[in-house]
């Protein structure tokens, strides 16, 4: 039987794929998701505000969402909404006239995951200063380089991270002393005072600077405007199951680019955000774990790390219906595992990045079906695949550099003319750096790396290709892939694998299963066992550090 035609449209648009011949780009097959005029002055959280959820079973006169906007999964405690909004204007207005902050200060916060954390965020975006989050692990070397990238005035931190911040900043605010707390409770102009001019926040404003990625070069400091966030969360929001309380395990840490925007959507949509503090965090997966059975909650973020390790719980989760899950690639044979463990549990996966807001995701059990894919591109967004060495659009099944155009993508790097100049081309496409693909239904696949490819004679190999291969094999636990200098191929591909505990499986039969599944310039030439793969938070190998891997092991045969 025929493979059915994809249509088109009277654009010349493809139906199923989305491919236009006109402009050689691909748009989403998402219906496009109303926009504020970009020119109307509007902060994110006056736009969340507006999207919140009224409720009339509340006894608020304010009619807020009865459910809680906040529960710290450790410990319980709640914030309703109606304490958010009062907490959010008290803090913005102290901030203000207390702290002296003003539209366009950047405010570095270096705090773990807390129930002040989200109020924080809000204030700072209420009054027009950019919010700029950091890993609270940073040492203090990293966490300079990253004030000195940003141009942060100010600091929000706590007791156990302000020892790392740098000298200079005119200002630190600790979140677990009594002067924050007293800012949380503001009552407003002292007596005498004039009153504060209202801010006005326009929407091509930076609201934050996040931190790009430095496992793969230098780290740099991505400005996001408020558009950026008003266009993401408004695709959630167009999705949202209308007169339904949903809560939210938010697995993902406040300060990476995910944890940030859903700290931000679930108040939007009027949902319980369950906050992973410390004492959750420190007890790994089985901590997210019990947190969600303990909460019932519905949906909840999970790197690929976590959901590779959920399959081997003693758990039920009956309430969870939904997994979104980013941030690296998770092999197929995973994925099934978990479907096999939680046949109730829509995997959604989903791609994006902190220079391009989401591209990417699965919206549908239907569409969660689709292995191996990171879901249909996004709505009000528009690609391209584009071949890296002509500099020529491709269409549907074809592999090439993914560009990105669309109201959520940053505004630049700070302070760096030159990487703007190689990352944006004339007409405002992003170039992700990733090697992807759209099939005929749509879907979009993401490869690998440009600039992780193994140059092996006069062919490209793609590592992340030969890893999903390795995590096929059942007594393979783990496993990355590198380039090792070759002096006839140029680089040849080595795997470093984790064996299974007690596993008796040789480089021999590793190579030998591989071989069988690609094609002959990809085949693995030589294989160290090891104990452990370095990877990031969010489950990103750490493609630099597998050096040092290399520099132990003995490479004579190579």
């Amino acid at each position: 039987m025929a493979a059915p035609t994809s249509m088109a449209n009277a654009d010349g648009e493809s139906t199923r794929t989305g491919y236009c011949a006109a402009t050689k780009s691909f748009r989403s097959l998402r219906p496009p998701v109303p926009l504020p005029p970009p020119d109307v002055p509007l902060s994110f959280p006056e736009f969340a505000f507006s999207l919140m959820p009224r409720s009339s079973s509340s006894s608020s006169s304010s009619l807020l969402p009865a459910n809680p906007a906040l529960v710290d999964a450790a410990t319980g405690e709640a914030v309703s909404f109606q304490a958010f909004l009062s907490r959010v204007r008290a803090l913005a207005g102290a901030l203000r006239s207390r702290v002296g902050l003003r539209g366009g200060d950047v405010a570095f916060v270096l705090a773990p995951a807390g129930l002040d954390v989200p109020v924080l965020y809000f204030a700072l975006l209420s009054i027009g200063a950019v919010v700029s989050p950091a890993n609270p692990a940073l040492t203090p070397a990293e966490v300079s380089r990253l004030v000195s990238l940003s141009g942060a005035s100010v600091a929000f931190a706590v007791s156990s991270t302000a020892t790392k911040l740098p000298a200079g900043l005119t200002t630190v605010v600790l979140l677990d002393s009594p002067h924050f707390r007293s800012l949380l409770m503001d009552c407003g102009q002292a007596q005498g005072q004039e009153p504060l001019p209202v801010v006005v926040v326009r929407q091509s404003e930076t609201a934050a600077i996040q931190y790009s990625s430095g496992t793969t070069g230098r780290v740099k400091a991505a400005a996001l405007p408020h558009r950026s966030f008003i266009a993401m969360v408004a695709g959630f929001h167009a999705l949202r199951a209308k007169a339904r309380e949903v809560r939210t395990l938010l697995g993902a840490p406040m300060f990476h680019s995910m944890g940030f925007l859903f700290v931000l959507q679930g108040v939007a949509l009027g949902a319980t955000t369950v906050v992973v503090t410390d004492a959750v965090a420190r007890a790994g997966i089985r901590g997210l774990v019990e947190a969600a059975e303990r909460w019932a909650v519905m949906d909840m973020t999970a790197s690929p790390p976590v959901v590779l390790g959920m399959t081997k719980q003693r758990c039920r989760l009956p309430a969870l219906e939904r997994i979104t899950c980013g941030g690296a690639l998770l092999p197929a044979a995973a994925i099934e595992r978990f479907r096999r463990r939680f046949p109730h549990v829509d995997l959604c996966m989903g791609y994006g990045s902190t220079e391009a807001g989401g591209i990417s995701r699965m919206i549908s059990q239907e569409e969660c079906n689709h292995i191996g894919s990171a879901g249909r591109v996004t709505e009000n967004v528009e690609v391209k695949i584009v071949d890296h060495v002509t500099g020529k659009p491709l269409p549907a099944g074809q592999q090439g550099e993914l560009w990105v155009r669309g109201p959520a993508v940053m505004t630049g790097y700070v302070g760096d003319n030159e990487a703007n100049a190689t990352t944006f081309d004339s007409e405002g496409w992003l170039k992700t750096g990733d090697l992807c693909y759209i099939d005929q239904d749509g879907f979009l696949f993401v490869v690998d790396r440009l600039k992780e490819l193994i140059k092996y004679k006069a062919y490209q190999v793609p590592p992340a290709e030969l890893e999903l291969v390795l995590h096929s094999l059942p007594q393979i636990v783990d496993a990355a892939v590198m380039p090792y200098p070759h002096e006839e191929a140029g680089q040849i591909p080595v795997a470093l694998v984790v064996k299974q505990p007690g596993s008796k499986l040789t480089e021999a039969e590793v190579m030998y299963n591989v071989a069988k599944q690609v094609a002959p310039y990809k085949k693995i030439r030589k294989v160290l066992f090891v104990d452990s793969i370095p990877k990031s938070p969010s489950g990103k190998i750490l493609r630099r550090e597998l050096v040092n891997h290399l520099r132990l092991c003995e490479l004579s045969r190579l």
